[in-house]
């Protein structure tokens, strides 16, 4: 666990930083404590490449819920080769989890939240359990829940990094043209943004680029990430699962 003092000494630590000095300044803090958060899906590519040029061994968590889109693995691969990532970590939900919760696959039909959990809140948290600082990518510009999103916070003694909180779509779009970045198959099919399979439908605009993700309920996020105040964003059902 982190030994700081404030979540506010740590905010003043990192003020005016963000993006790939962010990211350095965070790993030479921490060495051997940081993962990076990627589900190599629609925007992923910027942050990766960020990733690439300073610390290419860094530990990439990967998490397939056995529910995504094969373009997405596919694009992975792709990623992974021409980034040079050597470190890509992927994890699965676990089997018990599964036969127990979710046995014939369809659990996202009566219970999104449920079938986020098992798929990916757990098997992600057990993943975490031997780093303190977390790195992801989301941004401002998402809306909803991350529209206050700050580059560095702090939850439950860890440390949470977003280099790319400020960036824009066309900021985005400006540093995957600028580098020859590869887009996502499904991105140039009209999908603004990539989760499973079952819950994702092509659609999303500049402003609101995830609302082709769980379309039609008011869900906005798995449970991965979490809110200013460290809460976990949606509340899952009462069922027994591994942790």
């Amino acid at each position: 666990m982190l030994d700081r003092p404030t979540s506010n000494s740590i905010v003043e630590e990192y003020a005016g930083i963000e993006g790939r000095d962010l990211i350095r300044r965070v790993l030479a803090n921490n060495p051997g404590r940081v993962a990076l958060l990627s589900s190599f899906g629609a925007e992923s590519s910027v942050l990766l490449h960020m990733i690439s040029e300073v610390a290419p061994d860094l530990p990439v968590i990967f998490l397939d819920t056995l529910k995504l889109f094969p373009e997405t693995l596919v694009y992975r691969d792709k990623l992974v080769r021409e980034l040079g990532l050597t470190d890509v970590r992927v994890v699965t939900p676990n089997d018990g989890d599964l036969n127990r919760t979710d046995p014939e696959g369809d659990l996202h039909t009566y219970d999104k939240d449920l079938c986020c959990h098992i798929r990916k809140t757990v098997p992600m948290a057990l993943a975490l359990e031997g780093f303190d600082v977390m790195i992801s990518g989301r941004k401002r510009f998402h809306g909803a829940d991350r529209s206050d999103l700050q580059f560095v916070s702090e939850q439950d003694g860890k440390l949470k990094v977003e280099p790319l909180a400020a960036y824009s779509a066309f900021d985005l779009f400006n540093y995957m043209q600028k580098h020859h970045l590869p887009s996502h198959p499904l991105k140039l099919r009209g999908y603004a943004s990539i989760g499973c399979m079952p819950c994702t439908v092509a659609g999303g605009t500049e402003h609101d680029p995830r609302s082709g993700r769980w379309e039609g309920t008011e869900k906005t996020e798995c449970g991965i990430h979490f809110s200013a105040n460290g809460q976990i964003i949606r509340t899952v059902s009462r069922q027994t699962v591994s942790a």
